[in-house]
């Protein structure tokens, strides 16, 4: 008898009777036929109605024996979750329902994650296979593994327990979620990105996006064993970071820009001051010497905002040897590149854009939206003078995310900003079997002009980063 016949037993509610069983009737078996495979896209049954039940009453019965104490900000996390597992235990007992050992703990930790956790999300939370959650509504939850997305069996109860839980996630940075401010950007104490919006804007049910990031962050030998860089790649980018170039990470929705300008500035020497300024704090710098802004939004009355350009304007009084921005997407490009024109070189951001020549477009586009009146020739001079190296990031068909473009701004010719590429993703070498791409990042055999600022430093790069013959010393990587 599983679980769920168990709890009905116990309940006594009526279980099915099943009109044969192998022991009894093989040839009714043998001959019954196979039911079909569920489709991908169809819906979960929804979980077992005693269970269901059983918790339910449990975590009525948890809150009423609590009361005020899960909310007592002197207790410490360990402490409550040691309080609240006792009480569990006690409460289940009380219930009378004959549990397994194994059972009785799968219950208890199922509550406890109600309770102090994120629900049902908390298990995909703490699968490190999982980099990202979709919840479409209570009872539609996705996941990507591997590049692919993946329906769930999990599901929440109702959309009151998804509210509930969108609520504990926003209180503990505080922000918040309600009918008048219906959408929300926060994260999780790992640092882990999160998106939500809520009924009426959310016509299905409320949606929340978490973009889960590695506990240990990636290093740039793990993007090299991962085919997001080539060595060559890495050895360039980690002198124009150390030369003090201005690099702009290019890239769409998902497709590791925030990955990649941690492993940059992983390359800032520890004798810097870095700021960063962000709209979430995502990124996981590990230098000594680092100041962590972060914007704010509006309070209930509408007052009180801090936006990244208010930030971005601030740090220019904060003696920052290096000034990196989560992402430019409005008014704050302005600020930044003229930060980038003044002194404050050696600086770092993301931008949506889909190739190098999309993201000097994007950053113009960006810049208008200051509100300041400049000529388009102006915006593409400040731009040119200003960014060094592009970084275009593109997530392929086969969910490998690759850097496809290192592209140097030369500067201006006429009124176009001009463009040189350093590396290309070679697609020429196809697909494997499973649909994977056999293609890498390869030099183009152009020398940048940047690398004169590489001498003039003492930065020494090793031939075989332009695709020059392997000298007899090995190279950084």
């Amino acid at each position: 008898m599983n679980l769920a016949q168990r709890l009905e037993a116990a309940r006594g509610e009526p279980r099915p009777v099943a009109a044969a069983t192998p022991a009894t009737a093989p040839a009714a078996v043998a001959a019954r036929p196979v039911p079909a495979a569920r489709p991908a896209s169809a819906p979960v049954p929804p979980p077992t109605d005693a269970l269901t039940r059983l918790k339910d009453r449990v975590g009525k019965a948890l809150f009423e024996r609590m009361g005020s104490r899960m909310n007592d900000p002197s207790m410490a996390e360990d402490a409550l979750r040691a309080v609240v597992l006792k009480e569990l235990d006690e409460v289940v007992e009380e219930e009378k329902v004959p549990l397994s050992t194994e059972e009785r703990q799968r219950l208890t930790a199922e509550l406890a994650d109600d309770v102090l956790g994120y629900g049902p999300l908390q298990r995909l939370l703490d699968d490190d296979a999982v980099s990202e959650i979709m919840v479409n509504g209570p009872e539609a939850i996705y996941v990507e593994r591997g590049g692919k997305l993946e329906r769930t069996a999990t599901r929440f109860t109702s959309e009151e327990h998804l509210r509930r839980v969108i609520d504990r996630i926003v209180s503990r940075v505080g922000r918040r979620i309600d009918e008048s401010s219906p959408l929300v950007d926060a994260r999780l104490a790992d640092g882990s990105r999160v998106n939500a919006i809520i009924p009426p804007l959310a016509f299905s049910g409320s949606t929340l996006t978490i973009r889960k990031f590695s506990k240990d962050p990636f290093t740039v030998t793990d993007l090299i064993g991962f085919g997001t860089l080539s060595p060559e790649m890495a050895e360039l980018l980690h002198a124009c970071v150390e030369a003090r170039l201005n690099v702009i990470v290019s890239g769409g929705t998902g497709t590791g820009k925030t990955t990649l300008l941690n492993v940059l500035s992983s390359f800032i020497p520890d004798g810097e001051r870095i700021v960063t300024i962000e709209d979430a704090v995502e990124l996981q710098l590990q230098q000594e010497h680092v100041v962590r802004l972060e914007s704010r939004p509006p309070n209930i009355e509408g007052r009180g905002a801090v936006t990244i350009r208010d930030l971005v304007r601030n740090s220019l009084r904060m003696r920052p040897d290096r000034i990196v921005v989560g992402e430019c997407r409005g008014g704050e490009s302005l600020d930044m590149l003229q930060a980038m024109n003044t002194g404050h070189d050696g600086s770092l951001s993301t931008v949506h854009a889909n190739s190098p020549r999309d993201a000097i477009a994007r950053l113009e586009t960006l810049v208008l939206m200051a509100g300041m009146d400049l000529p388009l020739r102006a915006i593409r001079e400040q731009i040119a003078s200003a960014v060094d190296v592009v970084v275009q990031l593109t997530r392929l068909r086969d969910g490998t995310r690759r850097v496809t473009h290192v592209t140097e701004v030369q500067g201006m010719e006429g009124e176009t900003v001009t463009l040189q590429d350093a590396f290309l993703f070679d697609y020429s070498a196809g697909v494997d079997a499973s649909g994977r791409f056999l293609g890498k990042p390869v030099p183009t055999g152009v020398r940048p002009r940047f690398t004169d600022r590489f001498d003039e430093l003492g930065i020494r790069l090793s031939p075989r980063v332009f695709g020059a013959a392997e000298p007899a010393a090995a190279g950084r990587w």
